[in-house]
């Protein structure tokens, strides 16, 4: 897994709405990223997630942040997502699990007695210039808005 001062990778990934978007081009509008990486879609613990950043977003683009999530689910799934529950961001189709790997966030995880591989609950603040600002590994879903300002503001003191 990629820590902070570690410069972040570089990746390309169709959006909801079937747009490529690419971290550089995000940075080079001068705003920084909040890529959050989350198992599925319309599950309970990623809604919590994604609605606790939807309730933030208006203070998080005052900050200048760009708020990226990004699942293996698909295009389709992401548009449903967001229309379901009003997420004013975007989500990254990450089918092949390449961003991820690139992040180390694709790994073995446990349910119920049941090893698999999927996608582990990361978010990472990545400044203007590339680099890792803050990595978030244990994530409070229902509130990560929160957890973000309270790094935000221990960051301008």
């Amino acid at each position: 897994m990629l820590k902070t001062g570690d410069k972040a990778p570089d990746f390309a990934a169709q959006d909801q709405d079937g747009k490529v978007v690419s971290l550089a081009d995000v940075l080079a509008g001068g705003k920084s990223v909040i890529l959050y990486f989350y198992p599925k879609d319309n599950t309970p613990g990623c809604t919590a997630e994604a609605c606790s950043l939807r309730d933030g977003y208006s203070e998080l683009s005052k900050k200048g942040f760009v708020v990226l999530g990004v699942s293996a689910d698909s295009a389709a799934s992401h548009a449903k997502f967001i229309e379901k529950h009003g997420l004013p961001f975007t989500l990254l189709v990450d089918a092949d699990h390449r961003i991820a790997e690139a992040y180390g966030t694709w790994g073995e995880k446990k349910f119920m007695g049941r090893t698999y591989m999927g996608m582990i609950r990361t978010t990472f603040i990545i400044g203007t210039d590339g680099v890792i600002a803050q990595v978030f590994d244990k994530v409070k879903t229902k509130d990560h808005f929160g957890q973000i300002l309270e790094w935000y503001e221990s960051e301008k003191q």
